[in-house]
C-alpha cells in the first residue's frame, strides 16, 4: 500500500494523463470540489504529470517517457527553432457504449506537452525517436566534446 500524504486522497503520479487533481479546500463548507474546475483545467493536470526521464550519456541525451495505451501516431516528436525538443500527444476518449453500466471510469484522456531546451551540443538534425511497449525513446545525439592537448611551456631563465 502506498504511503498517502494528501488527506486520503488516492491518485497514480505515474499516469500521464491523469486528471485527479488534489484539491486542497476539499472538506471546507464551500464549494471548490474538482467538478467545479472547468475541463480544460482538468486537461492541464495531463500536461503536468506526463513524466519524462532526461539522462546524459557520453554519445547523446537520452529521453524516456512513458505513454500506456498511445500508439506511435499518437505522438508527435519535434525540434523547435532555438534547440527545443517538443514532444506532445493526445489519448481520444473512448465511444460510449449504450449497452452495459459503468461502475468506474478512471483511466483518462487528453492531450501532453513537454519542451525542453537541448544544450549547445545537441546534433538536432540528428534526432531519433521510437516507441515500443508504451514507452517513448528520443535520442539526441552529442557532438564530440573537443579535446585539447596541453601544450608544454618552456621556461626561460
Amino acid at each position: 500500500m502506498a504511503l498517502n500524504l494528501f488527506g486520503g486522497r488516492r491518485s497514480n503520479v505515474y499516469d500521464p494523463f491523469s486528471l485527479d487533481i488534489w484539491d486542497p479546500l476539499e472538506g471546507f463548507p464551500f464549494n471548490t470540489s474538482v467538478v467545479s474546475v472547468p475541463s480544460s483545467a482538468r486537461e492541464t493536470a495531463a500536461i503536468a504529470n506526463t513524466r519524462i526521464d532526461w539522462r546524459e550519456t557520453s554519445e547523446a541525451h537520452v529521453f524516456k517517457a512513458d505513454l500506456p495505451g498511445l500508439k506511435k501516431e499518437e505522438v508527435k516528436v519535434e525540434v523547435e527553432e532555438g534547440r527545443v525538443l517538443h514532444i506532445s500527444g493526445e489519448r481520444s476518449l473512448e465511444k460510449e457504449e449504450k449497452n452495459g453500466t459503468w461502475h468506474r471510469v478512471e483511466r483518462s484522456s487528453g492531450k501532453f506537452v513537454r519542451r525542453f531546451r537541448l544544450p549547445e551540443n545537441a546534433k538536432v538534425d540528428q534526432v531519433k525517436a521510437s516507441m515500443e511497449n508504451g514507452v517513448l525513446t528520443v535520442v539526441v545525439p552529442k557532438e564530440e566534446e573537443k579535446k585539447t592537448e596541453a601544450k608544454s611551456i618552456e621556461i626561460s631563465g
